[in-house]
């Protein structure tokens, strides 16, 4: 594209003087704009499925997903992530709540219980009502959904069907 642009500043700077380059000028200009189209297009398309990424995995990408972004993704990732869950944090504080947790529930639940295994040593979980369980590696649980959505979606924790 840089060499495009530099031919065609050449060429118009001497088209006053030969119209003959104004056609070549003309077509240069349109490959530069389709171009810049096209790398627009593909910008925002990933930044469409960045933002995805944040609403499946939530603030922290596994590992093999963050290699395959660049690091002015990765920074574009973080700054996103951050405004998020500021902006979470900032609804419900009229009737008093701490903020609500957007990302939580995506899809709506079929019941307000799952039979869940572990797949890896977690340690203890409180529940919202207080109890607290302790996830170790394929041990089996029933608990509410609402709990275990960011578990899931973490690995950590696996819906059986």
């Amino acid at each position: 594209m840089h060499m495009l642009f530099n031919l065609n500043m050449t060429d118009a700077n001497a088209s006053s003087e030969n119209k003959s380059l104004w056609t070549a000028v003309q077509i240069r200009h349109s490959a530069l704009e389709r171009n810049k189209r096209c790398l627009l297009a593909y910008l925002y398309n990933r930044m469409q499925k960045i933002k995805t990424l944040r609403w499946e995995f939530g603030s922290v990408l596994p590992t093999d997903v963050r290699e395959l972004l660049s690091d002015d993704e990765y920074l574009w990732f973080t700054k996103y992530s951050t405004n998020l869950a500021s902006y979470m944090r900032s609804l419900g504080q009229d009737i008093g709540y701490n903020g609500i947790d957007l990302t939580e529930n995506l899809k709506p639940p079929k019941s307000l219980f799952i039979e869940v295994l572990c797949m890896v040593d977690y340690g203890k979980l409180e529940l919202e009502d207080g109890d607290v369980i302790m996830l170790k590696k394929n041990s089996r649980h029933f608990l509410p959904t609402s709990e275990c959505q960011t578990l899931i979606r973490q690995g950590i924790l696996k819906q059986i069907v």
